[in-house]
């Protein structure tokens, strides 16, 4: 059985999915807020991204050389690792299912 995953998780999950290789801390919390609706701080999402990276749903990679060509730091990019692409296609089963007949009015 998959591992159940949290609201926020699933959604960060979901933007990372979306933005591919281009997925760090701030492109992820932009797609949160353009697609998701959902406005959270640039460290929530990185602490959300290491939770998931320990749980072994995402993976990292650090942008290779030194600071970035505006003097920061090196980027931390993420992406779904096997696990969390199969755990997020049970999510949405699992949301399917529970909405599946179901009509709620506004």
């Amino acid at each position: 059985m998959a591992r159940n995953i949290g609201d926020l998780q699933q959604l960060v999950m979901l933007a990372i999915a979306r933005l591919g290789d281009g997925a760090y801390g701030g492109s992820v919390r932009d797609e949160l807020e353009r697609v998701g609706q959902r406005s959270v701080s640039v460290s929530t999402v990185y602490v959300t991204m290491v939770r998931l990276e320990a749980d072994g749903l995402v993976a990292s990679r650090r942008e290779a050389g030194g600071p970035d060509a505006h003097g920061g730091r090196r980027r931390r990019f993420f992406a779904l690792t096997a696990e969390g692409k199969r755990t997020l296609v049970a999510s949405r089963q699992s949301f399917a299912r529970m909405w599946d007949g179901l009509e709620l009015e506004g």
